[in-house]
């Protein structure tokens, strides 16, 4: 078996091309999932960070057994992330978790129409990533990101001593899709409230196992969302270490989901600014020396079409007139062609407090609700920008990318045995 951080030589990117990089192993592991007797689209639900209070409350009343309770769990005596493990303990030992009898890769299919009315089939596989030193290649960023409390998402790795929800990958593997459209045993679908369905597949093959671990553990695999449970997963991989003694335990890898990085497997939406302690005023003054500023109709359902037929961002006042802000190109020369750059670049020297938003209704309800002075919609990031960004090692701006679909959770669980 090769040895975890095995260097091999990548001719297929220019970036990469005649570079020794490092690469990292991805491997099935024996899975636990909810019993066949459970409904899906009852226990499972979006991932912890696109939901609130009220969501996962709703969602925690929808069913006694769904994985909210796991994966965002509350508690009177104090100690929420102890509850969860003994709740998870006991759904093992009712039979409302069942395990694998042999280690699995789970192929995840998500068929959708997206913005523009094109069905979408989208696929990839569920398995253990390994988890890689900061810096150390093989496991990439595709964008800086905010300083965020990690305590929470730690402190349930160490009660639970498993993965609840997977990382985000993207591979440079070329035909990766090709080599998941075989179909596996069918272990159920659901369809959430966006009409998406999400259906899911067990993979034991011993050779298509072997197919498609070769195919990701032979190029770097960039995540696209979870760079922060990552961060947790090589935290927690220290510790166990330190206890251990040694680097052979479950905390090794992380439980991550990987397509393959091409236009036809990936649906990038944007995420959208909101503004505190700046007036619109004073933000629109500060953009105006890098953007042509005009005047714009109230947001509609036509804004984002509009926006990207016209190259335009989109600032948005708290009671609800806008104007379009269109770059000038030669404010920007050297910086990225990125809105989340423009942006960035334009009010660096400019005090003020950002938040980051997805959702176009979502940001007109904060900035009806909040005290936020202002917001800016602006437009996706295209895969091939995220391809060049993979390619040549670069970074984008924090929140550049919102993927979608959002995974389910729930569908599997990841134990990691270091007790």
């Amino acid at each position: 078996m090769r040895e975890p951080h095995d260097a091999i030589q990548i001719t297929q990117n220019s970036w990469l091309q005649w570079h020794t990089v490092i690469v990292p192993r991805f491997e099935p592991f024996q899975a636990l999932r909810y019993s066949e007797t459970l409904p899906l689209n009852e226990v499972c639900s979006p991932p912890y960070d696109v939901l609130s209070d009220s969501d996962r409350l709703a969602l925690a009343m929808r069913h006694q057994n769904n994985i909210v309770n796991l994966d965002m769990p509350v508690s009177d005596s104090g100690n929420p992330y102890d509850d969860a493990a003994h709740i998870m303990s006991n759904w093992i030992r009712d039979g409302v978790l069942t395990r694998d009898t042999a280690p699995s890769f789970t192929v995840y299919r998500m068929q959708f129409t997206d913005t523009t009315g094109k069905l979408r089939n989208v696929v990839g596989v569920i398995g253990a990533l390994e988890v890689v030193d900061e810096g150390a290649g093989g496991v990439l960023p595709h964008e800086r990101t905010t300083p965020k409390a990690k305590t929470d998402r730690l402190e349930l790795t160490r009660a639970t001593d498993a993965n609840l929800s997977p990382v985000w990958g993207l591979s440079l593997a070329s035909g990766l899709s090709e080599l998941l459209l075989e179909p596996g045993e069918q272990l159920g679908s659901l369809v959430d409230t966006e009409g998406v369905i999400h259906s899911i597949e067990r993979v034991t093959d011993t050779r298509r196992i072997n197919e498609i671990s070769s195919a990701i553990a032979a190029h770097p695999v960039v995540i696209a969302d979870g760079h922060h449970r990552y961060a947790i997963s090589r935290t927690y991989r220290d510790e166990v270490r330190a206890r251990l003694g040694g680097s052979t335990s479950g905390a090794e890898l992380t439980m991550t989901y990987i397509n393959e990085l091409i236009d036809e497997q990936l649906s990038v939406a944007a995420i959208h600014r909101l503004y505190e302690n700046i007036t619109y005023k004073d933000l629109a003054a500060s953009l105006s020396p890098y953007f042509t500023i005009s005047d714009a109709h109230p947001v509609d359902d036509a804004t984002l079409s509009t926006m990207n037929k016209q190259g335009s961002l989109c600032l948005v006042s708290k009671s609800g007139f806008a104007h379009w802000l269109t770059p000038i190109a030669s404010k920007f020369a050297g910086v990225r062609n990125l809105d989340s750059a423009y942006l960035e670049h334009a009010l660096s020297n400019v005090p003020h407090d950002v938040r980051y938003q997805h959702g176009v209704s979502e940001v007109q309800h904060e900035l009806r609700s909040t005290h936020a002075t202002a917001a800016i919609l602006i437009r996706p990031v295209s895969v091939s920008e995220i391809q060049r960004t993979a390619n040549e090692g670069l970074l984008m701006p924090p929140k550049s990318t919102f993927f979608t679909p959002k995974l389910r959770t729930g569908f599997v669980i990841r134990e990691l045995a270091t007790r």
